[in-house]
């Protein structure tokens, strides 16, 4: 690479770090001045604050991740355009795709540490803030985490469990089911207006039981007012956590994406929006990096206000595209692979129109 690709590489990275740096320990004094007084009102240890912060930092700069790279892009691109080192750069002969080369390179870099961070880190960082809220700043608010009503799961090749509603505090259930089937066959199905699960002994008590056997010639009829049972699942499968895939490594995400579709998960549009969005954010930065340079390469009038204007209106029009269809995938039956690429193939157009417009 030659000096110019290192001093615009340096510049375009150090830049990227700085705005974090910047914008990390605002978000942190806004989250500490909404939460100081349940911190001192639950007594919750120092150093449980201390690793909540830890993981706020990474869940943080993940979560608006595509706002500091184009603001970043935007703010450095524009210094040079106004010191005219734009214009000199592209005078002495080097065309406008040649002067490109060193933001690809570090919008390179930026993604693969996205992508790391995105298979590994990031779920991690997920887990430890949701579990630090939900167990010190919102105690007794756990149901809000889970859905609980209407799950309908697959728990082995021929059995299917079904509860209308579940409290995941007292650990009680209503109209609950087990049907059991053998070549497409009910052959056996369990009912309970009540199910309680016993954590002393891992077990299940069911009230109003009843147990139907279906028969060749006639069924068998099994009843009891009240009656204790050990099934293979835990109440765990009775209520899955809404934000469970947002704290999974992308190995145990696939395994978990695939052991829910066995079950006929109806979560599983939010578990796959969870999944591809690891690849296609890291892909924004290339699309984003383009359309930031288009945007402050040239010099204008008002000066850099203008290509921050412009850059922060772009930015969150893509934060609002991301999470509006992510939003769709998760709560009709839209693809929830087209609904997470569609913002990125929409700014993906926008950023090689801009791009033909800048090299004119």
């Amino acid at each position: 690479m030659k000096l110019i690709d290192w001093y615009i590489l340096k510049r375009y990275l150090a830049t990227f770090f700085v705005m974090l740096l910047m914008f990390i320990p605002i978000g942190i004094v806004i989250d500490v001045s909404e939460k100081i007084n349940r911190i001192l009102e639950y007594k919750v240890p120092f150093v449980q604050v201390a690793i909540y912060y830890g993981d706020f930092t990474i869940y943080f700069a993940n979560m608006l991740f595509p706002i500091f790279l184009f603001l970043s892009v935007i703010w450095f691109t524009s210094k040079l355009a106004n010191n005219t080192e734009i214009i000199a750069i592209l005078s002495s002969g080097i065309s406008y795709m040649r002067f490109l080369r060193p933001y690809i390179v570090g919008a390179t870099l930026i993604s693969i540490l996205a992508l790391l961070m995105g298979f590994f880190f990031v779920p991690k960082a997920s887990k430890g803030f949701n579990d630090f809220r939900y167990t010190y700043l919102k105690r007794g608010a756990d149901a809000e985490t889970r859905q609980n009503v209407d799950v309908y799961k697959q728990i082995s090749d021929n059995e299917y469990i079904y509860v209308s509603s579940f409290n995941y505090t007292s650990k009680v259930g209503v109209n609950f089911s087990l049907e059991e089937f053998k070549d497409n066959q009910m052959v056996s199905k369990i009912s309970a207006s009540v199910i309680k699960w016993n954590e002393k002994d891992s077990t299940y008590t069911l009230t109003n039981y009843n147990k139907r056997i279906v028969g060749k010639m006639e069924d068998k009829l099994e009843s009891a007012p009240e009656k204790k049972f050990r099934f293979n699942f835990k109440p765990d499968d009775l209520t899955p956590t809404v934000y469970a895939a947002e704290t999974m490594t992308l190995g145990e995400l696939n395994k978990f994406i695939d052991k829910e579709k066995e079950r006929g998960s109806g979560n599983i549009n939010a578990y796959l929006v969870v999944k591809y969005k690891k690849y296609s954010i890291p892909i924004s930065a290339f699309i984003l990096t383009v359309i930031a340079v288009a945007v402050s390469s040239m010099k204008r009038r008002g000066g850099m206000g203008v290509n921050l204007a412009l850059g922060i209106a772009l930015a969150f029009t893509f934060i609002f595209f991301d999470k509006v269809f992510g939003t769709l995938a998760e709560k009709s039956s839209m693809s929830p692979f087209i609904a997470v690429w569609i913002p990125n193939f929409t700014f993906g157009i926008l950023a090689i129109y801009l791009l033909r417009n800048a090299r004119r």
